[in-house]
Parts: structure tokens; C-alpha cells; sequence
């Protein structure tokens, strides 16, 4: 096993059975910049995410980085194969959010067998002019990085989200970055450029873009998107750099449709895969229930449902789970299902979707179902509501 002083600080989660992915944080942040994705990413994924050497809980230690001008993006993606070894990964899934973004392409590159798949989140083939890097770096080392915090709001977020919460965390996070490892990240950035590289990489690549971002405006994406043979290229609205944050349904959609695994084709293992997804989306209690009531006269539909339902419907990649549960709500409203209308209101929010959102897709069905349609699932819903919020 590498030696754990050569680790960068990283956190697990998801299932210890799930598929191995790794998501790196963007320069000045912590590994908590993912928390907008880690839930929906959790529920198939193995989640490895990882802190840059001065940021979160990783020390600003020169056996991480180098601290004398010379770090390099290569250096970065050093300490991220060490941490996939130590979990005997011999290939993972990877998504990096702008510095992130740029280990994630180096990686695909350079070590094209240990990524199985790569989403590129508001970062770029090259970083600009390396000169504007250096004396970034030079200004941290001298005055620290509150000399980057007034300007991060306005580059990080659009003007509204730059007062939430999850701003304020962030810009907190900064301000406790150490100034010796944020500057020897910004001395990586200023080495880097991958541009001619970009074409040699061959893991299935999407790339996100936030459309008014001034750090690495959508031209940079589509940079990438253009070298990478295959690549996608998402643009998110109303978003600046850290898109995941400030916009994060549009872009956690694309990426667990990205990182959806493969469908399973023989019966055996669309059962196992159809009964981890109905206890994901149903509830484990629920499905425990209706598998404890299996007769042998029920026994083949119950078959019939995992396999089909859950195991080759729902676990398809092409529509993420939060569209599922509006598709599904907007026909169980039609047919007068109740029943099965309750459960799945139940399944649309742990699947994401806001109770807001669930109230919009009912208020649809007023349209096109029918009003009384609609006002018997707008009964139904509540009940689930005021349920849900009784102590």
C-alpha cells in the first residue's frame, strides 16, 4: 500500500460493492464543493473524493506538492493514483471540477488504462497566460489567500447565488486554504497546457461549461470537447464556475447518466441490479415488505417487476432518476393509480425532486389528465407530506 504521507486527505462514500469513482475539487475549495452531487453519485458509486495539497484537511506539505515554483498538474495526479491504489483500484471513473477538471484530462491521457470514464466540469486545456499564474502565486505567498476573496464571488457565482449559503461555506473554505499550497497550485496551472494531448484520450468524456462563467468561459470547454474524439459538451445557464454548485440539478443529471454502469442483459443479474434500484428508489422497509409477502402464486410477477421494471427500465442510463419519477407520477396520475401514486411521491424525493417541483409536475397533469385527476393526486401527495412531517 503507498505510504499513507504521500496520500492527499480524502473521504469515501457509497457502497463498498459500488463502481470506483473519483471527483476532484477546483482550486481554492475543499473536497465539500461535491456535496451538491454525492447522494445521487452514492447510490451506484464508490466516491473517492480528495482534498488539493493546503485546501480542506490536506497540509500544505511539500511531499504533496512542490512549494518552489515548480508543481505540476502531473504531480497532482501522482497523489490521485496513489489514493486509487490504496483502495486496489486498477481503473476508476473521474470527475474534476477546474483544477480538478485539468488532473482528470491528464490523467485520461497519460494514464488512459486507469480511467474508465472522465466529466470535465468548468476547466480547460490551458489555464490562460502562465505569467498571470505566477504572480498569483507570488501574491498568496506574500499576503495569503484573503487576497484572492473579494474577487472569487463574482467569479465563482452569478450575482444572486453570491450571497447564499453554500457560497458563504465556500469562500470560507478558501479563506482557510493555506497559502503555501494554493500557491503551489496556481504554479501547476501556470505549467500546464494539454491541448495537444487532447486528442489521445479515449475514456468517454463529457464536458460541462457554465454559460457566463469568466474563469474558463464555454470556448475553453468546447476546446476540450472539439480535441476529445466523442467527447459531449453540456452548457449550463445561469451559471458561472462552479457550476455543479450554483446550477447543481442540470449538472448532476448529466453526470450520473455519464457514469450510469452499463445494462445488465442476462436475467440473473437485471434481478440484482433491479432489486438494489427498487431499494434504492422504493425504500429498503418497502421492499423487504412486498418481498415478504411473496406467495408462489405472486412469485413470477414479483420476478417479472424486478427484472424488467427495476432491473432494465430504470436502471438504463438515459434518463436520470428525477426525470423517471416525473414520467412515472405524470402516468400514475392518468391511470387513477393512488396507491401506487403515494409510493412513488415518496420515491420522486428521494430521487430529488422538491416537493415544489413534485407540485409542478401534478399541476401539468391538470392539462393534459384532467383536472380531477389532478385534485385527487394533489390529496394523495399531501397525505404523503403531512405523513412524512408527523414526528
Amino acid at each position: 500500500m503507498p505510504d499513507a504521507a504521500r496520500l492527499p486527505h480524502l473521504r469515501l462514500d457509497g457502497p463498498t460493492d459500488g463502481a470506483p469513482l473519483v471527483l476532484g475539487p477546483s482550486l481554492g475549495t475543499s473536497l465539500a464543493v461535491w456535496e451538491p452531487q454525492l447522494a445521487p453519485l452514492t447510490r451506484t458509486h464508490r466516491v473517492l473524493r480528495w482534498d488539493l495539497p493546503g485546501h480542506g484537511g490536506a497540509p500544505a506539505d511539500p511531499a504533496l506538492l512542490p512549494h518552489d515554483g515548480t508543481a505540476t498538474v502531473a504531480d497532482l495526479a501522482a497523489l490521485v493514483l496513489r489514493a486509487a491504489d490504496a483502495q486496489g483500484w486498477e481503473s476508476f471513473a473521474y470527475a474534476g471540477i477546474s483544477l480538478g477538471g485539468a488532473v482528470g484530462l491528464h490523467l485520461a491521457a497519460h494514464h488512459p488504462e486507469r480511467i474508465s470514464a472522465l466529466a470535465v466540469v468548468c476547466s480547460a486545456a490551458r489555464f490562460g497566460d502562465p505569467a498571470a499564474w505566477r504572480e498569483k502565486a507570488d501574491l498568496v505567498r506574500a499576503e495569503g489567500t484573503g487576497a484572492m476573496v473579494a474577487s472569487r464571488p463574482g467569479t465563482w457565482f452569478a450575482p444572486a447565488f453570491a450571497t447564499s449559503g453554500a457560497a458563504r461555506a465556500l469562500i470560507a473554505d478558501l479563506r482557510a486554504t493555506e497559502r503555501a499550497g494554493y500557491a503551489a497550485c496556481c504554479d501547476a496551472l501556470a505549467a500546464y497546457d494539454l491541448r495537444g494531448a487532447l486528442p489521445a484520450i479515449t475514456a468517454p468524456t463529457l464536458v460541462v461549461a457554465g454559460r457566463d462563467d469568466p474563469a474558463t468561459p464555454p470556448a475553453l470547454a468546447r476546446e476540450i470537447a472539439d480535441g476529445v474524439p466523442g467527447a459531449g459538451l453540456l452548457e449550463v445557464a445561469g451559471a458561472a464556475h462552479l457550476a455543479n454548485v450554483e446550477k447543481p440539478q442540470p449538472v448532476t443529471a448529466a453526470l450520473v447518466a455519464h457514469f450510469a454502469p452499463p445494462p445488465v442483459r442476462d436475467d440473473a443479474t437485471r434481478h440484482a441490479a433491479g432489486l438494489a434500484t427498487r431499494r434504492q428508489v422504493l425504500g429498503g422497509a418497502h421492499v423487504e415488505r412486498a418481498i415478504s409477502r411473496t406467495t408462489p402464486f405472486t412469485a413470477r410477477f414479483q420476478d417479472f417487476i424486478t427484472r424488467y421494471a427495476w432491473g432494465e427500465i430504470w436502471t438504463e442510463g438515459t434518463l436520470d432518476r428525477r426525470t423517471r419519477s416525473c414520467v412515472t407520477l405524470t402516468a400514475l396520475v392518468a391511470q387513477g393509480h393512488e396507491a401506487e401514486l403515494a409510493l412513488h411521491v415518496r420515491a420522486a424525493l428521494t430521487n430529488g425532486l422538491t416537493r415544489e417541483e413534485i407540485g409542478e409536475v401534478l399541476l401539468q397533469t391538470a392539462v393534459y389528465c384532467g383536472v380531477p385527476a389532478a385534485n385527487s393526486a394533489f390529496s394523495v401527495a399531501q397525505q404523503v407530506f403531512d405523513d412524512l412531517d408527523t414526528p
